[in-house]
């Protein structure tokens, strides 16, 4: 009889042939969640519970949406620890600033430089304030993108950080709590998710700026550091039904984007204050959770478009506290003072030009009201950056021109010590006096301090000390003192 062929397995019950393959299901798994299931998680239980909540039970169903999610959270990491996915906050932007971007021609650009030149000089008349030495630049909507995303990194990180965190919490209190077990190996993915969906957002706004905005300072805020640029295809829109010629128009806007950079640029404290302002605010935002967790229970892990509709809401729109109220207070005021300026420095600059009236009305009312663009973006981080207190603003400046000639005016700029106040805007006549009465006491203080350092400073009368003090030479030492101050005093 044929003997068996040998069997080299370890005594014991017969195995099947693949039983050194895992579980379709427990391999899925343990690749999710870095090699390993987490401790006391058992993938058959797992599987049916999952089953019980309507998720796909079948090990290669689970495979293929489980790859998904991987895919798109892999595509959403930042991939430098950053908070926020800035390729996808940057790809964003680019795709919603995309369709009628025309590049900026040879021609264009000349007559961009050309009115640039002649904006420099009719400002020389208007402000000691120097021109740049750059000269004027010419950016199509994605290169304003471009050219503008990095100081929109540094405006709306600390928001980011927030709503990372935010999103992670809000993912982790909505799964069952028998699964809470293995979040630890799944939290990079919900802070990548935190990251994506705020730099999905930030770049959507950042798009629509990019389809408003005149030049590289129209918001109130230096956007780039280079030199004083404009965005040729969205000054022919602006124009477009103002009945006005589009030379003007492209002067107007190349006056008021080099009267921007010369208070920049001339004035060294002025962003750091201005910027300053927006991340005090920034630093404060509380994320309004029930809004996060509506829209988490709404995404499709294996569905990415869901991603983008739970982003078009305004989800981020943060609630104020007391903290940041005083922020913005200090922000708008700082806003209304620059361009309270510009628009005054630019009247006068302008006065030769027939439409300047119109046109300072029309910006005037646009920088007032806001466009969607700067709609979304305040809808973003709650913050919306109108100055609007501009006419009160311009009134005070050409009140100090008026009182002040043109170099006593930008004085004012030396320092953020001397910068009228709201309550200067609320009274723009009575500044000047305010401002004496203040130069004044602070006087009296000094010298006042000088008197008394210099020991000459007199004792109010009946201050002497009482006779009954019998302490050992202490009438000596009161005498000579008398004697010391009095010598001083005549000094």
């Amino acid at each position: 009889m044929a003997e068996n062929p040998p069997n080299n397995r370890p005594d014991g019950p017969d195995e099947p042939e693949d039983s050194g393959r895992k579980d379709p299901f427990s391999e899925m798994l343990s690749n999710l969640f870095g090699g390993q299931l987490p401790d006391g998680v058992d993938a058959a239980d797992l599987q049916r519970q999952l089953g019980a909540m309507g998720m796909p039970s079948d090990p290669a169903a689970m495979q293929a949406m489980m790859g998904q999610m991987q895919a798109m959270m892999g595509a959403m990491s930042s991939g430098d620890g950053s908070p926020v996915n800035w390729k996808l906050a940057q790809d964003s932007a680019r795709q919603a600033a995309a369709g009628d971007d025309p590049s900026v021609t040879t021609a264009r650009a000349a007559a961009i430089s050309e009115a640039g030149r002649l904006a420099d000089m009719w400002l020389d008349q208007a402000t000691t304030f120097e021109a740049s030495p750059s000269g004027f630049s010419s950016y199509s909507r994605a290169q304003w993108v471009e050219k503008t995303l990095p100081r929109w990194k540094k405006l709306t990180e600390p928001v980011a950080v927030s709503v990372s965190q935010a999103i992670s919490t809000a993912m982790r209190d909505q799964v069952p709590e028998e699964f809470k077990a293995m979040l630890g190996s799944a939290q990079g993915m919900f802070q990548n998710l935190g990251g994506a969906m705020f730099g999905m957002q930030l770049g959507t706004a950042v798009g629509g700026l990019a389809k408003d905005v005149l030049g590289s300072t129209d918001i109130g805020i230096p956007l780039t550091s280079e030199a004083p640029a404009l965005v040729p295809a969205n000054i022919s829109r602006f124009g477009e039904g103002l009945d006005i010629p589009e030379q003007e128009v492209l002067l107007f806007a190349a006056l008021r984007e080099s009267a921007h950079a010369r208070l920049f640029l001339r004035v060294p404290w002025l962003q750091a204050h201005v910027l300053g302002a927006i991340e005090d605010y920034a630093r404060g935002i509380h994320i309004d959770m029930s809004r996060i967790e509506e829209a988490v229970r709404d995404i499709d892990p294996s569905n990415p478009e869901s991603l983008k509709g739970a982003v078009t809401e305004g989800l981020f729109m943060p609630q104020r506290t007391a903290a940041q109220e005083a922020a913005l207070a200090k922000l708008e005021t700082a806003l209304a003072l620059v361009e309270g300026w510009v628009d005054e420095v630019v009247a006068d600059a302008a006065a030769n030009l027939p439409s300047a009236a119109a046109l300072r009305e029309t910006v005037r009312r646009r920088r007032a009201t806001g466009g969607p663009a700067e709609q979304a973006f305040a809808s973003l981080v709650g913050l919306e950056l109108r100055p609007r207190r501009l006419r009160d603003a311009a009134k005070l400046w050409s009140l100090l021109k008026d009182e002040r000639g043109l170099e006593g005016r930008d004085e004012i700029w030396q320092h953020p010590d001397l910068m009228p106040g709201a309550a200067d805007l609320d009274d723009p006549d009575g500044f000047s006096q305010r401002r004496a009465l203040a130069e004044a006491s602070e006087g009296e203080l000094d010298a006042a301090l000088n008197r008394l350092l210099d020991g000459g400073y007199d004792a109010p009368s009946g201050s002497e000390t009482d006779d009954t003090d019998q302490s050992p030479g202490s009438d000596d030492a009161r005498d000579e003192d008398d004697s010391s101050g009095g010598a001083d005093g005549q000094r």
